[in-house]
Order: C-alpha cells, then sequence, then structure tokens
C-alpha cells in the first residue's frame, strides 16, 4: 500500500543502533484462495540464491509458509605494512596475498493468522534456519630489521569458519476497542541461536610449519522480548501512546586456544588462553508519546526510558564485570503545512548504539601470529543526539526534498591498536571522545515519461 521512510524514529520504536526505519504498510488484501511470490538471484563468484513466500487465506484464517536460501562469496587481495620500533632496533612485517569470503543461509518460516472475533487478532509466526561464514586468505611475509636487512620470506595462512543455527517464534495479539485507532497491541519473542566459531592461523618456512594458533569459540544464546503497545485517540488530530519494551538475553561461550609444539609436531591445549563466560543482559523500557495538530502545525513529543542491567561472568577466574543505569530518549517531531504538497518538517531524537560480542569479552584472544584481541567489559554504549529539518514541495511535476541534518555521538567507541610484545599488536576497543556529522541531502524524483520514474539523490557532509 505504502512505504515509510522514519529517518528519526519517535519514542515508540527501539532507539538501538543509528540506521532509520522502513515500515512497510500492506494492502488489505480480501481476495481468498492462494498467493505466493518467489524470487531468485545470481551473480558472478559463487553468488546465487532464492525465495519465496506463499499464503493461503480461508474466510476466519490465513497460512504462510516461506523459504530462503542465500551465498555470497567476494574474492579480494590484500596488502599490509608494519613497522615496530624498540629502542634502536625498527622492525619491518609485510604482507600481500588472496583472501575470500562470504557467507551461506538458509532459513524456512511459517505462521498463521485468525481472530475471534472482528475486535481480537491473532498471529502467530516462526523461524528456523542455518549459517555459514567463512573467511579464508593465503599471504606471503616478508620481514627484516634494520640490523638484518636480509629479507626472510615465509607464508601465512588463515582460515575463519563461523556455521550454526537459529530458531525464533512470534506471538502477537491485537484488540481493537470501540472508536477508530483506539486498540492494545502485545507482543511475545522467543529466539535462539547457537553456533561454533573456529579460526587457525599457521606461519610456514620451505613448507614447513613453525608456527600456529587455533582457536574455537561455542555455546547456545536465548533471548526473550515482550512489548506492549496501547494507543488513544483523544479526537480526530489528537492522540496518546504509551507502551511496555522487555528484553532479556542469556549466552554461554567457552573460548578455547590449542598452540603448534613443533617439537611434538601437534597442537597443544592452552588452559591460560581459554576460558568459559557467561553473558546476562536485561533490558526494560517504558515510553510515552503525544501528538496533536493545530491548523497547519502538527507536533509530536515523546520521551522514552531504559533500564539496563549487564553481567559479564568469567567463570574460570570468577569474576564479574556489571553495568547498571537508566538511559533517557527524548523525541520531538514537528511538521507545518504551506499548501497542499509542501509542507517543512524538524525533528530530533536520542539514539544509543551498545557495544556487543568480541567487544566485551573481558579476555585475550590470538587472531594470527602478530595480532591478538582483547575486549572492554566495561565499556558504554554510544549515545547519539539527532537533529533534522527538511521541507518537501512540487515543482511542477518534480518532486523536491531538501534536508539538513546535524549529529552528535557520545562516549564514541573507538578500535585501538598498541604494542603486546615483540613483533605483535594488541586490538582493542575504548569509549573515546564524540564525534559530529553535519550534512545537507537533497532529493528529485520525477517522470520523464509516463513508464520510466527517476529518482536523483545528494548527500553533503562534513564529519
Amino acid at each position: 500500500e505504502s512505504i515509510e521512510l522514519i529517518t528519526n524514529p519517535s519514542a515508540k520504536y527501539d532507539p538501538e543502533g543509528t540506521a532509520g526505519i522502513i515500515n512497510i504498510i500492506l494492502k488489505k488484501d480480501q481476495n481468498l484462495g492462494l498467493s505466493g511470490v518467489i524470487n531468485g538471484n545470481v551473480g558472478l563468484n559463487e553468488k546465487y540464491g532464492g525465495d519465496f513466500l506463499f499464503q493461503y487465506k480461508a474466510s476466519d484464517i490465513t497460512y504462510t509458509l516461506g523459504m530462503d536460501y542465500n551465498k555470497r562469496y567476494f574474492p579480494g587481495t590484500s596488502i599490509q605494512e608494519n613497522t615496530y620500533y624498540q629502542d634502536n632496533l625498527i622492525s619491518y612485517y609485510n604482507y600481500d596475498g588472496d583472501t575470500k569470503w562470504g557467507r551461506t543461509g538458509f532459513g524456512i518460516r511459517g505462521g498463521l493468522e485468525f481472530s475471534f472475533s472482528e475486535k481480537d487478532y491473532f498471529n502467530i509466526a516462526a523461524r528456523y534456519g542455518t549459517r555459514e561464514g567463512n573467511r579464508k586468505s593465503t599471504q606471503q611475509l616478508g620481514n627484516w630489521t634494520s640490523e638484518q636487512p636480509e629479507i626472510l620470506s615465509s607464508t601465512n595462512i588463515s582460515n575463519n569458519v563461523r556455521d550454526g543455527e537459529y530458531a525464533g517464534a512470534n506471538l502477537t495479539y491485537t484488540h481493537k476497542f470501540t472508536g477508530k485507532g483506539h486498540e492494545i497491541k502485545t507482543e511475545f519473542n522467543f529466539g535462539y541461536n547457537d553456533g561454533n566459531d573456529s579460526a587457525s592461523t599457521e606461519s610456514f618456512s620451505n613448507n614447513v610449519l613453525y608456527d600456529g594458533k587455533k582457536t574455537t569459540e561455542f555455546g547456545p544464546s536465548r533471548e526473550l522480548e515482550t512489548k506492549i503497545e496501547y494507543t488513544l485517540p483523544l479526537s480526530d488530530t489528537r492522540k496518546f501512546e504509551t507502551g511496555y519494551d522487555g528484553e532479556i538475553e542469556n549466552s554461554d561461550e567457552i573460548n578455547e586456544l590449542f598452540e603448534y609444539n613443533t617439537q611434538l609436531t601437534e597442537y597443544e591445549f592452552k588452559s591460560e588462553f581459554s576460558h568459559s563466560t557467561k553473558y546476562y543482559d536485561n533490558y526494560q523500557a517504558l515510553y510515552a508519546m503525544y501528538s496533536d495538530q493545530f491548523g497547519s502545525l502538527g507536533v509530536q513529543a515523546g520521551l522514552r526510558s531504559e533500564y539496563t542491567y549487564r553481567k559479564i561472568s568469567l567463570l574460570d577466574q570468577d569474576e564479574d564485570f556489571t553495568i547498571d543505569r537508566w538511559d533517557y530518549f527524548p523525541t520531538f517531531h514537528t511538521s507545518y503545512k504551506f499548501s497542499e504538497g509542501t509542507q517543512m518538517m524538524a525533528s530530533y531524537t536520542r539514539r544509543i548504539q551498545r557495544p556487543h560480542g568480541g567487544e566485551l569479552e573481558p579476555f585475550l584472544t590470538w587472531i594470527d601470529a602478530n595480532n591478538v584481541r582483547v575486549g572492554n567489559p566495561d565499556l558504554l554504549p554510544e549515545l547519539i543526539d539527532s537533529y533534522e529539518a527538511g521541507i518537501q514541495t512540487y515543482v511542477g511535476e518534480v518532486s523536491l526534498s531538501a534536508e539538513i541534518y546535524h549529529r552528535v555521538t557520545n562516549n564514541k567507541i573507538e578500535h585501538i591498536r598498541s604494542v603486546y610484545d615483540d613483533n605483535i599488536n594488541l586490538n582493542t576497543v575504548d569509549n573515546i571522545g564524540t564525534d559530529f556529522s553535519t550534512g545537507t541531502e537533497l532529493m528529485f524524483i520525477f517522470d520523464p515519461i509516463e513508464l520510466w520514474n527517476v529518482t536523483l539523490m545528494s548527500n553533503l557532509y562534513d564529519y
């Protein structure tokens, strides 16, 4: 029916992330029977896939069934130059080689929608899928020092594999009260994710393995989310909305390191670099919004408060890292309609970007022979203040929109590289400083001929 592009979402929506929202509003199709869509795609270098979605609609119930498969791989080359300064000695490590990375995914989903009455609607859906990602590189290494300029050559082979399965279920119940737009909606989401990660890096000199490390990471995660949304129209132009959003996530993770022993010519388990970790995340949110129309002027104001409790337990070292905090997300949107097809809009929202994955791991992980990684369990989330103002109008048959924006990111998460040991980099993350982005965006939409639609966009910004 229509597509809404929401660049500055209101307090009703989860503030996680810096991107906007694409809201697809479907047509209210009353046709009974079977319908569906099938898609296929193919590309160079192992890129192909497809999906289908079928729907069968009876008078009081609707069934859906879908399946998808996609494979995407990307070949490339990489060049890396490293220089280490230690006292009066300078060491050089240069890499040059080929790399290939990509992913394969399969999923199946189904659902049914039914109603007990004209005011009560249920929707039940479930999904299951598998995934596999791979990154492999073969690089030639040349290293020398300021004292020994003769180049020593070797070959580095690294292979990273990430695979696993996931499942999810969704239940939605909507009750419509008397009066247009007066309703309450509840939603329950459950997700399960189980994956295995393995990485290996091996160094050869004259086809003899002289250094090798293998790491493994595995463990399941479970997530439960509950939403309640209530909408109360106060008049044809006034509306009040409130709701609750709660999410709890538990995950277990076991990391292991195996190092190659040149004397025994086999890999040995390294307990000092192997850990068992438990993650617990609890997010609870409440929001309220009010919107009104005063002639040509429309306003919407909202406030969302979120409670975050995060606990990371390093079980093998009996150590805990916790974050216990409240965050507040005010939003304000306004619009003014000058004439039919011409209006101006302005908005302010606050967003959040939480750290995740390896950014929080409180232990050391070997990436390859010259790089180690450690996360930061005390990492704070990024908080983004986003301001936008724009105008939309028509010049003849041409649709014109112009927008200016300004975004400020606090607690900026930056990747840091320092020295861990001789010729070995330490990679970590921390909250460092603030960043700013200011820009303008222009868009023209027009039809040169009846069957041809053209969209031109430009974006000029300063960071």
